[in-house]
């Protein structure tokens, strides 16, 4: 039997710049901006065989996620209300809260672990992380599992 896939979730820095232009033509096609797999990659800068060797392998990580659950382990500042500001951001981004887990801060820093389910309506999950690891008070935001 052949070995199960693996995925892993990368910030776009680590990624190879040929790969986000795959990413990048299938969004040209996907929007009809390119009507031919040759006029995307042209416009992107790649070769065809580059974007057929990725094409199916690299995908934006909010296209394909919808429908799973994630679950995130958080370090931020022992303040009344922070964890309140995290779960708006949660639910103004349309995603469901699966279970939350918090342990006592030690130090003046609490660790949190939240499961958040990903639904058809749940809005770009990047920007919604991005704006989670940017609230004042919050340390470190990390993926610990996608099911």
């Amino acid at each position: 039997m052949g070995e199960a896939a693996k995925y892993f979730v990368v910030r776009q820095k680590a990624v190879p710049e040929v790969l986000l232009k795959v990413v990048e033509a299938k969004r040209l096609l996907e929007s009809e901006k390119a009507l031919t797999i040759q006029e995307a990659v042209d416009a992107v800068g790649i070769s065809r065989s580059s974007f057929y060797k990725y094409k199916d392998d690299i995908f934006q990580f909010h296209d394909n996620s919808q429908g799973t659950t994630f679950t995130l382990m958080f370090q931020m500042d022992d303040e009344p209300g922070l964890l309140s500001d995290v779960l708006k951001i949660i639910a103004e981004y349309r995603a469901n809260i699966l279970t939350i887990h918090q342990s006592i801060p030690i130090n003046g820093i609490a660790s949190l672990s939240l499961s958040v389910q990903i639904l058809q309506d749940t809005g770009d999950i990047t920007r919604m992380m991005e704006q989670m690891e940017h609230q004042k008070g919050v340390r470190h935001v990390k993926i610990l599992s996608k099911e």
